[in-house]
């Protein structure tokens, strides 16, 4: 297993929409340990394949260091089913170190997709899990919490980030 590099805002890879994985071979298996060791090297609790350089639709997830009586979720080709409600609150994402916003997403989820041995899988939840699921999902089509903000509040960003780039 390897520590991958986690890309960053703006990487080209990030507003790629990520395309299906249509063998779960060695390789993919590879790439999920991979990500799981650099999600948990990085304190994430959520991590997609776009985000380590890999434009594919996988996800994992674990919100087990926040919530207790969960664990590791892999997701291969996820996609959401249904969704019910709405919530509002603070999200940060590894590919935008420190920037935090509010946000409003779905409470309620039903997704389906494959686990990593190609089993069908289905999943519906609420709260923590659902927003991270949420979220992972938007990397995969290529959206990034910036892009859910305000015109305001992401122009503010912007500047702000390139006077740190700077």
């Amino acid at each position: 297993m390897a520590v991958l590099e986690i890309k960053k805002y703006p990487d080209d890879i990030l507003k790629k929409k990520a395309s299906e994985i249509t063998d779960i071979n060695g390789n993919i298996q590879k790439l999920i340990d991979d990500m799981i060791e650099t999600m948990y090297k990085s304190n994430g609790i959520g991590l997609a394949a776009p985000q380590v350089g890999v434009s594919k639709r996988l996800i994992i997830v674990d919100i087990s260091p926040r919530e207790e009586n969960n664990s590791l979720i892999v997701i291969i080709n996820p996609q959401i089913v249904s969704t019910e409600g709405e919530v509002l609150s603070e999200e940060g994402c590894l590919s935008l170190p420190g920037f935090i916003t509010r946000l409003k997403r779905n409470e309620k989820v039903f997704v389906k997709g494959f686990d990593r041995k190609g089993k069908e899988i289905q999943i519906e939840t609420d709260g923590l899990l659902s927003r991270a699921i949420q979220h992972e999902i938007d990397h995969l089509e290529g959206i990034l919490l910036i892009d859910r903000i305000s015109p305001l509040k992401r122009e503010l960003f912007r500047k702000k980030y390139q006077k740190i780039k700077k």
